[in-house]
């Protein structure tokens, strides 16, 4: 497990499959992320009973509050390539009574220690919607930097679309 100052990073379990499936059936929790087919808690339920063991390509973490001892998001570095000393990552909060607490910085920031100390990367990349405002205030206050964008690249519940950021942190950038 990986403790941050408010969090604790620890695998994903089974079990987190009910919580996961609350997250993903919230409008609010899900507005800027990238819309999945439905699935019933059954169908979530037997994902997550064969997930596959975390490695370095991908290691995805559960986010617990250390104050609660709760599930209250999750979070995952993936694609990693030792060759290039890249990977990309994920990270939502999806209990709403946590946002703007500190919570996704603190997991954030944990979880891109880990990647540039544990895993010896050399980059850390992300993409975020350009209307996503708390989340890009988050990576930039961590030192991320944006690289690029993609015009009207993400399509919201409304139908409405969106340009998306490239955001990327490179060894030493941390904050």
């Amino acid at each position: 497990m990986l403790t941050g100052e408010l969090i604790r990073l620890r695998p994903l379990e089974p079990e987190d499959a009910d919580t996961l499936w609350r997250w993903h059936n919230d409008p609010e929790v899900m507005r800027w992320m990238a819309g999945d087919h439905p699935e019933s808690l059954a169908q979530i339920r037997e994902r997550y009973a064969r997930l596959k063991p975390n490695s370095y390509e991908r290691t995805s973490f559960a986010i617990e509050s250390l104050a609660v001892g709760t599930l209250i998001g999750t979070c995952t570095l993936r694609d990693a390539t030792p060759e290039q000393g890249r990977a990309e990552v994920d990270i939502y909060l999806g209990e709403k009574d946590h946002w703007g607490g500190g919570y996704g910085t603190d997991a954030m920031r944990t979880l891109c220690r880990y990647g540039f100390d544990s895993m010896r990367l050399h980059l850390i990349a992300l993409w975020v919607v350009a209307g996503n405002e708390a989340a890009i205030h988050i990576y930039k206050k961590l030192g991320f930097q944006v690289d690029g964008r993609h015009r009207q690249a993400f399509r919201d519940q409304n139908g409405e679309w969106h340009d998306e950021y490239l955001m990327s942190l490179l060894e030493g950038e941390l904050r």
